[in-house]
Parts: C-alpha cells; structure tokens; sequence
C-alpha cells in the first residue's frame, strides 16, 4: 500500500447547485456545463497522479459513475473544515503518512502539479496551493500534526489562507506554497480559462 493518500472533494454534478456564483451571470445550464467539464477535467487528471491512493469524496451521494472502481465517500461534517477534517483522520487512521486534498472545480490542476505538492510535502509539514481569492485549491499534510489547521476558519473568505499560515508559523511548522491559480466563479475568470465554453454565444444569449 503506497503510503501517499490523495483525496477529492467533489461537488455532486446537480443542477442547480453547482457554480450558482457563474450561473448569475451565465444562468444555470451554462453554468452546469462549466462544471461538467471541470469536474471530468478532474476526474482525468487525479487518476493520472502516480504512486498514490485516491479516495473520493462526493457532496451529496455516491456517483457510481465517475472514478471507476476507486473508493467512494460522501462527505461529512457541518461545515467546509468539518468535512475536510474527517476524511484527513480517516486517511491517517488507515496508515497513509501523506496526504493532499483538492477540488473538482479548477481548470489548471494537473496531475504533474499534484505530484510536485506530494515532492513538496516530503520536506514540509504543510503544502498549500494558493487561489487568487485568498483560499486554496490544494491542501497537504505531512501527518495527523496537522489537523489544527481545519479548526476555527473563516471558510470562503479573502483571509482563509493568510490566517491558516500565521497559525502554522506560530506552531513553528514549516510550510510551502506552490502556484497561484484562479478557480471559475465569474463570466470573467471563464474567458481567461481554457475551457471550450463559447463565453461570446453565452453573453450574447444573456
């Protein structure tokens, strides 16, 4: 059993109550395409990860669909940090030393930016991979230590990471930070992504 441990935190595919941000602006159906292609982009690219288990976290129910035979979960916990939490400790507690957790909802993840996060966590107790929000895409802990940082945070705000970090350094572990990406919650951060979304036919239907 390898002793790396990713896990995926993926929203369900169910209209409606995927990308309600974009869809303000986009309306529902285009925004529920958004995420169809993020979340297979996801799919894709989290099973190309090699040297590592990966476990599936799904929002609402299981998708039998998607992921092939790899274990499925569903979330639990009240809250973003809650549902984090208890899939970490699970992963601890079955023996895994190593773990990354990341979304299904950003067009840059790759599977070559996820084995850098594992290479970087060899050295340091943390890895974080920044968003241009001010929260992260990719979380990384290097053992059970760590759990501290999912306790007590203001999930979805501008401070999340900047708070997380000065709680890391105040108990003097060591962290990294990889590159900053930009995940897609408004018509502007879909027309500077790569995704083959008509965002001209979509403003124009608007």
């Amino acid at each position: 059993m390898p002793d790396k441990l990713l896990l995926v935190f993926a929203k369900n595919k169910l209209f409606g109550l995927v990308k309600t941000r974009l869809a303000k602006s986009i309306g529902p159906e285009a925004a529920y395409k958004v995420y169809e292609q993020l979340f297979h982009l996801t799919e894709t690219e989290t099973q190309r990860v090699k040297g590592v288990a990966i476990q599936i976290y799904f929002s609402h129910e299981i998708d039998e669909s998607a992921w092939g035979e790899i274990p499925k979960y569903v979330q639990e916990g009240k809250d973003l940090g809650a549902r984090m939490s208890n899939a970490f400790k699970a992963g601890f507690k079955a023996g895994y030393t190593q773990i990354i957790g990341v979304g299904a909802d950003l067009p840059d993840l790759t599977s070559e930016r996820i084995e850098n996060a594992f290479v970087e966590l060899e050295n340091h107790d943390f890895v974080f991979g920044p968003a241009e929000d001010g929260g992260y895409y990719l979380v990384g802990l290097n053992g059970d230590k760590g759990l501290y940082v999912f306790e007590n945070k203001p999930w979805s705000t501008a401070e999340l990471l900047r708070l997380t970090k000065e709680e890391i350094e105040a108990n003097k572990h060591k962290l990294t930070l990889l590159e900053e990406l930009n995940d897609i919650d408004t018509i502007e951060d879909l027309e500077q992504s790569s995704l083959s979304i008509d965002v001209t036919l979509i403003r124009k239907e608007k």
